[in-house]
């Protein structure tokens, strides 16, 4: 799916990134966390109001943004929904359908107060009609099979519907949700404070570091590290320039320290065909390990941001 290869690609892009000045805190309720399947590789999470008042910080979103969030968009034009106002957060959850399942899929969460009576009045208008799950009203929003389900007045399940029923049937207990899954939920605790966060599972870690990685991670050392690679998270601060934390848990402290070794040969492999932009980008992150964890830290201002967007190397990590 084009959105999943997006929201990979998310992990990615902040290693290069910069933006205006964001200081909202882009939160989860219960209501949307048990709506997220137990299964879940990554859950992106934005302040969507903060996105849509900083030009920098649209203009990245609208460079990695896949169609189905340019659909949503769309559908929210169409729906009686004041995107600017009604919605808060934004959440994409990349999740298997079961244990086992070697396939993805996503769904789309939003927070908000969002005026009921107003938007079925626009369904009704539109003589958009309702498909049942249990008791959750189930509406088209795009002819392409985006549907939306008002789970209360303040959250919203979109996406395809196949995905949608999953995460209504772990809303509704039928199956696990994000909520009894305490790793990622441990994971979640270290950065659900910021306006941009996201954590990722064993493969959705595995995944990310391989396009990290770059050529380098097609090693033999590197294929047989990764298997010891947990969970991580990152977030982005955006208050002054912008400052990026990536955490990696793994099995042991030296697998955390071999990784580091990797990565880091892997940013001078790099520096040696990158366009300057592209060298200041590299010089500015730091990578380090600690006990069992690996980190990465990068920061920029907002005016290397710029030209960091437009960059090959930019290209290249979201593509």
């Amino acid at each position: 799916m084009k959105l999943s290869k997006a929201l990979l690609g998310l992990s990615i892009a902040p290693m290069l990134l910069a933006g205006a000045s964001l200081a909202q805190a882009a939160q989860l309720s219960t209501d949307a966390r048990s709506a997220i399947p137990h299964d879940v590789q990554q859950l992106v999470v934005i302040d969507y109001r903060a996105m849509e008042n900083s030009t920098a910080a649209m203009d990245l979103r609208n460079r990695v943004m896949p169609p189905e969030l340019k659909q949503f968009d769309e559908a929210l034009q169409k729906s009686g929904l004041n995107d600017n106002h009604d919605v808060d957060e934004l959440a994409f959850a990349l999740f298997r359908p079961s244990a086992k399942s070697e396939t993805l899929e996503t769904v789309g969460i939003a927070q908000g107060q969002f005026s009921m009576q107003d938007i079925l009045a626009t369904f009704q208008k539109q003589k958009v009609k309702p498909t049942l799950v249990r008791t959750n009203s189930v509406y088209p929003m795009t002819k392409a099979g985006m549907v939306v389900c008002f789970v209360d007045p303040s959250t919203m399940i979109f996406g395809e519907k196949e995905a949608v029923t999953k995460a209504l049937d772990a809303r509704d207990g039928i199956t696990p949700s994000l909520l009894s899954n305490n790793a990622m939920m441990a994971a979640m605790q270290s950065v659900d404070s910021n306006p941009l966060w996201s954590i990722l599972d064993e493969k959705g870690t595995q995944t990310m570091m391989g396009q990290l990685m770059g050529e380098a991670g097609g090693g033999t050392d590197f294929e047989t590290i990764k298997k010891r690679l947990d969970t991580s998270w990152y977030s982005m601060d955006f208050q002054h320039g912008v400052k990026f934390d990536l955490t990696i848990a793994t099995e042991d402290p030296f697998t955390a320290s071999t990784v580091s070794s990797l990565l880091t040969a892997a940013v001078m492999v790099r520096k040696m065909s990158s366009t300057d932009a592209e060298k200041q980008a590299l010089g500015a992150t730091s990578i380090s390990s600690s006990a069992a964890q690996l980190t990465i830290a990068f920061a920029s201002s907002n005016t290397e941001f710029s030209s960091l967007l437009k960059s090959p190397l930019f290209q290249t990590m979201v593509r």
